[in-house]
């Protein structure tokens, strides 16, 4: 599986990141064809639990952006968020979230590392994420 997001898209969550002491987050909204994954927008979405170790999307927030995505042609690809003083990987925490929302999870660190992940059957799986 590949995710496909632009550069500037990417740089623009990790300076967020190291910015922050609570974890931002938000949604990826672009196209799904089989296992390729292109993002075509970024949208930050409001950590309602404003804490450094978990987050949770603001849901009226996150309905208004989806719905205007819709309306553009766009789908929910993915979920990305940060992690604050620990690396980039899902916790379990997230592996929850993963059963929830069955989409390409994109988590960053404040030092500018990255990675994502798809739960599949069960496992988690790394999604290879290419820059453009």
């Amino acid at each position: 599986m590949m995710l496909t997001i632009r550069q500037e898209d990417l740089k623009q969550i990790i300076k967020a990141a190291k910015g922050s002491e609570v974890e931002v987050c938000g949604l990826l909204f672009g196209k799904r064809a089989g296992d390729k994954i292109l993002v075509e927008e970024v949208r930050f979405i409001t950590n309602r639990l404003n804490s450094p170790t978990a987050f949770e999307l603001e849901p009226l927030e996150m309905v208004r952006a989806i719905d205007e995505a819709e309306e553009r042609g766009l789908e929910v690809v993915g979920i990305f968020h940060s992690h604050v003083d620990c690396p980039p990987r899902p916790s379990g925490r997230d592996l929850a979230g993963m059963r929830l929302w069955q989409v390409v999870w994109l988590i960053v660190d404040e030092r500018g590392r990255y990675g994502a992940w798809v739960l599949r059957e069960g496992n988690v799986e790394e999604v290879s994420v290419i820059l453009r």
